[in-house]
């Protein structure tokens, strides 16, 4: 999961990916070792991206903490000495580094920037006419952004006028816009989510990108996400074979229908917001080599749901598209 950035970035940005840099594995590409499409080649320096055409750099890991690797410094410098702009999704600010070291042109991205004139939450999105999907996780790096883009696409070459609110650095990346959810001081968590779906107030369905669960003990997103977003809509994304969370060992994920039903019962509080509608579930098998078998837990995790499901990136959201404009 550290490799989400660089993965959601080769798979989903607008713009060309030349190469990735890793020195270990220099002359392979990232169709052979992590198999994405496209046989992005992987060279062995920054310069060598630079010579084929790179001219921006993209930290492309979302490690825990989210700081910088000391021994990566070297290599963003010689980065910035060649012209290159810089993208940085982690919490450890290059903007001051960088300052007055750039060329005309030239910039530096810090992602995770809480953004300016925050006031307190109101609810307001739940005056909204249009759908609005959550996606929700029984853990954290599990799929939810996968999920809710690959919503939004399908939706959009469906005709529909479609948008996709990103709430962490690989979706922001990708989208240009959206809201460093985890940047941002707690009282006003709720007023970012809630200013970024307003201004989607056009589009007849909203995306919005989830981010932690409500069962990890170390997130604290979900419930912004919830008020600030008001959900019509929830998708459960989980991964396949996955009983506990990761790296808690002795924290349980819950049986998936008690697990919807709570995430449901939180974003209405009894009544007072919307009571989404639940339209199935996004199942990651990404670790499951045999495409007979990723189908069976597919299917296994619709009856265990009682509700559509599928892979999205290796079958498709269409169950799920379905369900939601014929709902």
């Amino acid at each position: 999961p550290n490799g989400k950035m660089g993965y959601g970035v080769l798979r989903y940005s607008p713009n060309t990916v030349v190469a990735a840099v890793d020195s270990q594995k220099a002359g392979s590409d990232m169709t052979r070792e992590v198999g994405i499409p496209g046989g992005c080649p992987v060279v062995a320096s920054v310069e060598d991206a630079h010579a084929l055409g790179a001219d921006v750099l993209v930290l492309g890991v979302a490690n825990s903490g989210g700081f910088i690797p000391a021994d990566w410094y070297a290599h963003l410098d010689r980065a910035v000495a060649l012209g290159m702009s810089v993208v940085n999704g982690l919490h450890d600010k290059l903007g001051p580094r960088y300052a007055g070291k750039t060329r005309e042109g030239q910039w530096v991205w810090d992602v995770r920037e809480e953004p300016k004139g925050l006031a307190i939450g109101t609810g307001a999105a739940r005056k909204l006419p249009n759908k609005r999907v959550l996606f929700v996780g029984t853990d954290m790096a599990i799929g939810k952004m996968t999920a809710a883009l690959e919503m939004w696409k399908a939706t959009e070459a469906r005709g529909r006028r479609a948008e996709f609110v990103a709430t962490g650095q690989t979706g922001i990346t990708i989208r240009g816009r959206g809201v460093p959810l985890d940047a941002i001081r707690v009282d006003y968590a709720t007023a970012a989510i809630e200013r970024a779906v307003l201004e989607a107030k056009d589009a007849e369905y909203v995306f919005v990108e989830g981010q932690g669960a409500l069962g990890h003990p170390g997130s604290t997103s979900t419930l912004p996400l919830m008020r600030g977003s008001c959900p019509t809509h929830l998708v459960l994304c989980h991964r396949a074979g996955q009983t506990a969370i990761r790296n808690l060992p002795d924290v349980p994920i819950p049986e998936f229908q008690a697990y919807v039903a709570l995430y449901r019962d939180v974003a209405a509080c009894a009544g007072v917001f919307p009571h989404p509608v639940f339209l199935g579930g996004c199942l990651n098998t990404a670790h499951i080599a045999d495409e007979a078998e990723a189908r069976e837990a597919v299917r296994a995790f619709a009856v265990a749901l009682g509700a559509p499901a599928t892979d999205p990136v290796r079958f498709g959201v269409a169950p799920l598209v379905d369900a939601l404009l014929e709902g």
